[in-house]
């Protein structure tokens, strides 16, 4: 921990005004954006591939956004959404002239 500290304030006045938002900064650039972006993505992409299996796509992409991958675990267990009624026939047009 002292050599992250040591690191992160290296050239740093820590008395000077703005010294906490430059350490801050600093500390955010350690952050491997592009990995967790990436992460982000698969985890809604699967989230919709199992909110869809489950009939529940918004709520898999939401719970994926969410929790990440353990979003996919509360898709997985709610229930299956119920079937919509079957539409009428084809043929058939009832109260129409």
């Amino acid at each position: 921990m002292d050599e992250l500290l040591a690191r992160l304030t290296q050239g740093i006045d820590t008395q000077a005004p703005d010294a906490f938002w430059k350490i801050f900064f600093r500390l955010w650039s350690l952050v491997p954006w592009t990995a967790l972006t990436m992460l982000g993505a698969i985890s809604v992409a699967v989230g919709a591939l199992l909110g869809r299996w489950r009939g529940r796509t918004a709520e898999g992409v939401l719970w994926a956004l969410a929790l990440g991958p353990l979003g996919w675990f509360v898709v997985l267990l709610r229930p299956k959404a119920a079937q919509p009624p079957p539409l009428p026939a084809a043929g058939r047009h009832e109260g129409h002239v």
